[in-house]
């Protein structure tokens, strides 16, 4: 299935420059190829890739002229760059890096070798752009969640700590970058939708009734809502839509159960009712960390995920 990266090969030898190809359009990479660092540098200017592995001794323009003058160009400073060579001196490699080069890959080379550098430097620059992204609206997140909790009096904290939980089992089970840095303002605004709850049925300083229940239930497709009108914060929708979701299908929104909720509701959730069982209400004096772990791992597989209740009780229960 077309992943829709764009990578660009400078390479001399023609029958290496076909194996490449073969490689990264088998993992449905679209690939532009350039038999020198002249050619490649044209094909830059009409269209820049996500991606160069680029040969380094080569007719016309070497690759090191070629990564040189990638650097100096406007769209080419975060574009990553992988030497493909022979060339295993140290010198090689370090003015490579000088240049600033993002890996250095020695031929030979096998298939899988080739794909995982690619995929990693890939990942990295989605996770840099989203970081980017991220810096650039991060006051507008902050604001939002300062809303949520200003309306509710009982709640103060409370985003903060579950991000502060979410990122850390998140971590543990090995998330990439990316996945971290859209759980960094998913966790601040899973709640969102709770701005349209009134304040009387947020404040309420007893256990809600049928009727406020069923207007408390709607925040997550509200939230939902309002994040899908926002490009930017479209990644944080799963947050938002799903951390009421039980493992047995008895949350909502939408009943799901077991794998079938996503990936980010069922993080989230595990950190959203620690903190929850942790912290004073009108209506329920706050638990003791150990004892809320205890009823976290007494709920796995009823309603949270069996798996991810094992990894946050490894992190926490040293510390309850």
């Amino acid at each position: 299935m077309p992943n829709h990266n764009h990578i660009l090969i400078a390479e001399d030898n023609p029958a290496l420059i076909e194996v490449m190809r073969e490689i990264l359009e088998t993992e449905g990479y679209r690939v532009t190829c350039a038999g020198n660092g002249t050619e490649a540098l044209k094909a830059f200017e009409a269209e820049q890739p996500d991606l160069i592995l680029s040969d380094v001794m080569m007719p016309q323009m070497d690759g090191f002229a070629l990564l040189e003058a990638i650097r100096l160009h406007p769209a080419g400073a975060a574009v990553p760059f992988l030497f493909v060579s022979a060339r295993t001196e140290q010198t090689a490699t370090s003015r490579a890096r000088v240049l600033g080069a993002d890996d250095y890959i020695f031929k030979p080379f096998d298939a899988d070798e080739l794909s995982l550098a690619v995929r990693a430097k890939l990942q990295r620059r989605r996770a840099v752009e989203l970081f980017d992204s991220r810096a650039a609206h991060v006051q507008t997140v902050v604001m939002l969640a300062n809303v949520i909790e200003a309306r509710d009096e009982y709640t103060r904290g409370h985003i903060e700590r579950v991000q502060k939980y979410a990122m850390s089992l998140a971590e543990a089970l090995g998330w990439d970058t990316e996945a971290l840095a859209i759980l960094e303002f998913g966790a601040l605004l899973h709640d969102i939708g709770k701005v349209v709850v009134p304040r009387a049925i947020l404040n309420k300083p007893a256990h809600l009734n049928s009727s406020e229940w069923a207007v408390m239930r709607e925040h997550p497709t509200v939230g939902a809502h309002m994040l899908s009108g926002v490009d930017h914060l479209q990644p944080a929708i799963a947050y938002a839509l799903h951390h009421h979701e039980h493992w047995d299908g008895n949350g909502y929104p939408s009943g799901l159960a077991g794998n079938n909720i996503p990936i980010e509701g069922r993080l989230l959730t595990i950190a959203d009712t620690f903190d929850a069982m942790t912290t004073q209400r009108p209506y329920h004096a706050a638990r003791t960390k150990r004892e809320a772990l205890e009823e976290i791992k007494r709920l796995a597989g009823i309603q949270f995920d069996p798996l991810m209740v094992e990894a946050f009780y490894k992190l926490h229960h040293r510390s309850a």
